[in-house]
């Protein structure tokens, strides 16, 4: 019986270091990387555009195209993993850490398309949330760092409530990268 691909889906708060992170797992894999933002920031921007703010976390922008973002992000997931790829997405992963239904049936899909799908959560402190969104000064932060400490507390930094591997966002990547693999024998089970 063929090996099943894995499919990862990393996960963390604004500034966690998920797309470091999920760029370091994929090419240690060889895998697909499916980023979230990158898969759908043509078409978010063109919503964005008609509701006047680029910010993803606008409550506006993010209820009017989250599913589709979503749905996006998993079919190419699937379509990778259906031809053998092993896969890994970058998302903040809210509703799927949060709810094991929601969870059950994002790995579902991902198992019905041929992979083995677990989930990785970066655990991280409201000091080194700061200082990264500082230091990398990107203009998607700039409303959250127009009042950080708000921002902040309105975080959810609880790890999620499904079975997950969990990985120190303030330790040195390959660190976190050996992490994740060291996990994969577990996850196979």
């Amino acid at each position: 019986m063929p090996v099943r691909p894995p499919a990862m889906l990393v996960a963390g708060p604004p500034a966690s270091g998920k797309t470091v992170l999920g760029n370091a797992i994929a090419r240690r894999l060889g895998a697909a990387l499916l980023d979230l933002d990158v898969l759908t920031r043509p078409l978010t921007a063109v919503v964005g555009a008609l509701l006047d703010t680029d910010d993803l976390d606008d409550a506006r922008l993010a209820s009017a195209t989250r599913n589709a973002r979503y749905e996006t992000l998993y079919d190419a997931a699937a379509d990778n993993l259906a031809i053998g790829n092993a896969v890994v997405l970058v998302a903040p992963f809210t509703s799927e850490r949060h709810s094991p239904d929601v969870w059950r049936a994002v790995a579902g899909r991902l198992a019905d398309a041929g992979g083995r799908p677990s989930l990785v959560w970066l655990r991280a402190s409201p000091a080194l949330l700061r200082d990264r969104m500082s230091t990398r000064a990107a203009g998607r932060d700039r409303a959250k760092l127009a009042d950080v400490d708000a921002f902040l507390d309105r975080l959810d930094l609880d790890p999620p409530a499904v079975d997950h591997v969990a990985v120190d966002a303030a330790s040195p990547l390959e660190a976190q990268v050996s992490a994740v693999l060291d996990a994969l024998p577990r996850l196979r089970q």
